[in-house]
């Protein structure tokens, strides 16, 4: 078989289906983000089609165990983060000397749990989502970023996205000042066109999809703007997608920044960047696919570059999303926005 031409859809089930059960050693040190690794090998199989490899309930009622929980609406008003944790030990009680250490739930572990939830069907409507809303609200910055957690942490584009995808997926826009938040995403939208994580450092693929896919959750920006006589008045489009588009290298992959070697993950990041623009007919998908089945392994899943020698889960996922993007025949189509694949369709 000549796999430079050919997609192996079972062998990735295979893979994703086993991750699921059982992890390789490496990973014990990303225990703390087991709920991230849950959500990579979920939505995987859910891009395959493969979610009846899965039980609903079991899972539903493991993600839902990962909830903190204020005691009442008086300590919801402490300060503190009342999202999903990462994983069961970051529910400990922990404490520094003599003092407890708060709750350790996260921005990106929520975002997470609500995207399993909503991609196997839980009804997000029936959840109660005030404590996590409200508690959210507090991580706001004055700049209009977000902190991941409560307690002080790195405050960039990632949780900017983060907190807009949480928002639009509870349908509830009162967890951030969105105004402040899309000021904060212009600051960051670099001389080059792309975004980087913060104002002033250098464009980023990863950075500049949360960019864009948050501004278009929060309705600044209309999906296939391309295609509109609006003037672009939000954020410098031509610039940006001239960016977008020279990150294809002639290896048919792309690269996260310049001069950088082309990356799996980053098919999705920039590729996603393209398709919400409504500029996804301007790369070479022939070179692309080519590129991202030169780094299909042989066990299942994705590796980082073609001359990898073992898969990761991060890696597989994105493979995995770039391919649907692509429109790969057998793989469910993605709502790109929220990175995840379409519930309607499935």
């Amino acid at each position: 078989m000549d796999r430079s031409s050919e997609f192996d859809k079972m062998r990735h089930v295979a893979s994703l289906e086993l991750m699921m059960e059982w992890m390789p050693s490496p990973y014990e040190s990303q225990e703390i983000n087991r709920l991230t690794l849950a959500h990579f090998a979920i939505s995987g199989l859910a891009i395959l089609g493969a979610l009846d490899q899965i039980d609903k309930d079991r899972v539903i009622n493991w993600v839902l165990s990962l909830r903190a929980q204020p005691k009442d609406k008086a300590e919801l008003e402490k300060g503190e983060f009342y999202g999903f944790h990462g994983s069961r030990s970051s529910q400990f009680d922990r404490h520094d000397g003599k003092d407890l250490v708060p709750n350790g739930s996260h921005l990106a572990s929520t975002y997470c749990a609500l995207a399993i939830l909503r991609i196997i069907g839980y009804d997000l409507s029936s959840m109660d989502s005030e404590s996590i809303i409200t508690s959210m609200r507090q991580l706001q910055q004055h700049d209009g970023s977000f902190t991941p957690i409560h307690l002080g942490a790195e405050t960039d584009l990632r949780f900017v996205y983060c907190a807009a995808a949480i928002c639009f997926m509870f349908n509830n826009w009162t967890g951030m000042d969105r105004e402040k938040a899309k000021e904060y995403i212009l600051r960051c939208q670099s001389y080059d066109g792309g975004f980087g994580l913060v104002p002033g450092s250098e464009s980023h693929g990863g950075g500049t999809y949360c960019a864009v896919a948050a501004l278009r959750l929060m309705g600044f920006i209309e999906a296939d703007i391309l295609s509109k006589s609006t003037l672009w008045t939000t954020i410098n489009v031509p610039l940006l997608l001239e960016w977008c588009i020279q990150r294809q290298g002639v290896d048919g992959g792309f690269q996260g920044r310049a001069n950088k070697a082309s990356d799996t993950c980053y098919a999705f990041w920039v590729g996603g960047v393209l398709k919400i623009l409504g500029a996804y007919h301007f790369l070479d998908k022939n070179a692309l696919r080519r590129f991202l089945l030169s780094c299909e392994s042989q066990y299942g899943g994705f590796q980082k570059f073609p001359e990898d020698a073992t898969p990761d889960l991060y890696h597989s996922y994105y493979g995995l999303a770039a391919l649907s993007l692509l429109e790969e025949p057998g793989l469910v189509p993605l709502c790109v926005e929220l990175g995840i694949p379409s519930p309607e369709i499935i």
